[in-house]
């Protein structure tokens, strides 16, 4: 779990869901969802997925647009 922040700088460079499921607040089906179906990019690591910290700020962007 990544720690408390202020800024989306002071996130690490690559997530893991359950950081994604705390940074948004969001459940474990919901954010394994924004993964698998490509809305927020993701890599796979063996059976784990890993998110790069920029796409999670992209994807909150075209959010609030």
């Amino acid at each position: 779990m990544p720690k408390p922040c202020n800024k989306a700088k002071d996130l690490p460079l690559v997530l893991k869901v359950e950081d994604l499921m705390q940074i948004l607040c969001i459940g474990r089906n919901t954010a394994y969802r924004l993964v698998r179906t490509g809305k927020i990019y993701s890599v796979r690591v063996g059976r784990s997925y890993r998110i790069p910290r920029d796409a999670l700020e992209d994807y909150l962007r075209k959010t609030s647009e």
